[in-house]
């Protein structure tokens, strides 16, 4: 046996008309039916002598002050509509001219400034309240409660300790359990430091603002470009570190001739070359000397013009040679390198075994942390290969007296 029970309810609100029928439908041997009809109802009338009705032939026969009348009693309500539509527009005068826009705000504000105020009903007079004087409602039970002090019980040592302590032990306190609110800088760094808290400092004192360090300018590199190239060219065993840092105007061919004396250097340990200006065109010429000279340790490239693409060239001229530990190149042009950009350096610090220490400003939480677990790893690595070239020899008291290279 089936059995379909069907329910259609129609609902015509600009008609007012509101129909409701039920229908079960019974299938089997015997098939019955039966129907049921409520008769719609608004404000208790019966409607249903409106259901032949057509509205749109009514709407036909009214003229157009009745349609005027009928669409200031109805709001559409439909926000696909636009405001001209949705809203009546009573104003009948013909328009003077064109809008001027300053003329009306003009006009608006000399009427505003000749109308007199209203006299008011009861005059102002000082220390009288006029009206109803407005009292705040009571405060809920949970909150009084919350307001009320709480009572601890310390115990009598430790309230006998604290009655007794003075105000730069209690600010010592306060700096050790961390309530850093209720003191100011100089008291919180004299605590730790244990210096003595400034004298006129206390709870009572008055907070004054940390004077600011002035620290002098630094000089200026004394280093010339042209001499130390020329120690480079010379390869000379006591010049491992070549420091460029802050100088300005270093021409290309600068560069270019250090770079090339560089390819030969057996000797050269530390490159640093931070904020000299330099660009894609000697990154790349530096790329290819880290592909060429294995004797360089360190190298320092920080505020400069290098875009993303040539951090990467760099970074990726590692691993040819794989001699590299200290690779430094933040700060450049672009402050924000991206997250392909991150990933492709990521994926490239994972290939290298010999880079200890990088510094390069990263954005992404899956970049820094990858790249950090695996500079961790190459610096474990490296400490087990140094012990293992080393024999040390411990006394009794736990002191290294011999450390011997072992073959």
């Amino acid at each position: 046996m089936a059995e379909t029970v069907e329910e259609s309810y129609e609902t015509t609100v600009r008609r007012k008309v509101v129909r409701t029928s039920m229908k079960i439908e019974e299938t089997s041997s015997t098939t019955k039916t039966t129907t049921m009809t409520t008769p719609a109802k608004l404000y208790g009338k019966d409607l249903s002598e409106y259901e032949e009705i057509d509205v749109d032939d009514l709407l036909n026969k009214l003229t157009a002050e009745e349609i005027n009348i009928l669409a200031k009693e109805v709001d559409p309500d439909d926000s696909f509509l636009p405001p001209s539509q949705r809203c009546s527009y009573d104003c009948e005068k013909d328009p003077t001219g064109p809008l001027n826009r300053k003329q009306l705000i003009e006009h608006i504000n000399k009427q505003a400034i000749e109308t007199p105020d209203k006299p008011e009903l009861k005059p102002y007079v000082p220390g009288v309240v006029r009206g109803k004087k407005w009292i705040p409602p009571p405060q809920p039970m949970k909150e009084q409660e919350a307001d009320e002090q709480i009572a601890i019980d310390l115990g009598d040592e430790y309230e006998q300790a604290l009655s007794s302590a003075s105000q730069d032990e209690i600010i010592d306190l306060a700096a050790i359990l961390g309530f850093h609110s209720m003191m100011n800088q100089d008291q919180y760094h004299a605590s730790l430091l244990n210096k003595g808290q400034p004298v006129g400092l206390g709870w009572d004192g008055i907070t004054k603002a940390t004077k600011q360090k002035i620290f002098p300018m630094e000089p200026p590199n004394p280093n010339d470009p042209d001499e130390t190239i020329q120690k480079v060219e010379d390869d000379e065993p006591k010049y491992i570190d070549l420091n460029w840092n802050n100088i300005k105007n270093i021409s290309n061919e600068k560069f270019d001739k250090l770079f090339g004396a560089l390819e030969k250097n057996t000797h050269l340990e530390t490159l640093s070359l931070a904020n000299t200006g330099m660009t894609d065109r000697e990154a790349e010429k530096l790329a290819e000397l880290l592909e060429k000279n294995d004797t360089i340790r360190v190298v320092n490239v920080e505020t400069n013009l290098i875009s993303p693409s040539g951090i990467v060239r760099l970074i990726k001229s590692l691993l040819k040679l794989k001699s590299v530990e200290e690779f430094r190149a933040s700060n450049q042009r672009s402050q924000v390198l991206g997250n392909k950009i991150e990933m492709e350096i990521t994926q490239l610090i994972e290939k290298n075994p010999t880079l200890l220490r990088l510094g390069l400003h990263l954005e992404y939480n899956d970049a820094r942390h990858r790249i950090a677990t695996h500079l961790q790893r190459n610096i474990d690595t490296n400490r087990r290969m140094v012990k293992a070239n080393y024999q040390i020899t411990i006394d009794s008291t736990g002191k290294a007296i011999k450390i011997a290279q072992t073959a």
